[in-house]
């Protein structure tokens, strides 16, 4: 049974009971019951009940299901503009514009200022030991005054990023292996001149 089936359900219940009550608290007012007032709270109590259940099912919205999403959990949410979702090391391709799009639908006005929410899924990847980037898998822009979702392609700005890193980065690895064999080869070139200097002065002097 759905929630809103279930509120629908204990809204005509607690009518119910609430009619049984009603009468129920008439006979005992006129026998002079002394249980009357205790009836009284009871019967305010399950009309209170009643209303809520009844308001809160008019009010009440199901989440929009899209097949083939996912639910990746929000890791960031200004409340304004920008929603992020994380999603795992494994997320399917195939899974990224459905789940996008249940996030958008499902996402509601609250606090913020009307302004396009921008909707992001995200990896994070590792780019080296204790180092890690960020890596945008999709994005919506959800508007909703209009209540409209534009889907945003794909930049290659990430991926540009990591490349250019890890390029950098095996320069940067061969550059000091080049400097360092070349300060080790001066450094042996001068220890053996100097040696030869040596050896040849030390040989003039004894002759």
């Amino acid at each position: 049974m759905s929630l809103l089936e279930l509120l629908q359900t204990s809204t005509k219940w607690l009518l119910w009971a609430s009619l049984a009550l009603s009468l129920l608290t008439l006979i005992s007012f006129l026998v002079k019951w002394k249980q009357s007032f205790r009836l009284v709270g009871v019967l305010a109590f399950t009309l209170l009940l009643a209303g809520s259940s009844w308001a809160f099912g008019i009010s009440y919205t199901p989440p929009v299901v899209i097949e083939g999403a996912l639910h990746p959990p929000i890791v960031f949410d200004n409340g304004d503009n920008l929603v992020v979702a994380q999603a795992n090391n494994d997320f399917p391709e195939e899974s990224i514009e459905p789940t996008l799009l249940q996030l958008a639908e499902n996402l509601r006005g609250g606090g913020r200022n009307g302004a396009p929410v921008h909707i992001r899924i995200r990896q994070v990847l590792s780019n080296g030991e204790g180092i890690s980037q960020p890596k945008i898998l999709g994005e919506v822009i959800r508007d909703l005054k209009q209540n409209t979702t534009i889907n945003v392609p794909l930049k290659v700005d990430e991926e540009i990023s990591l490349n250019s890193d890890e390029e950098t980065s095996l320069n940067s690895d061969e550059e000091t292996s080049l400097n360092s064999d070349e300060e080790t080869s001066l450094n042996s070139d001068e220890e053996t001149s100097l040696n030869s200097d040596e050896e040849t002065s030390l040989n003039s002097d004894e002759n």
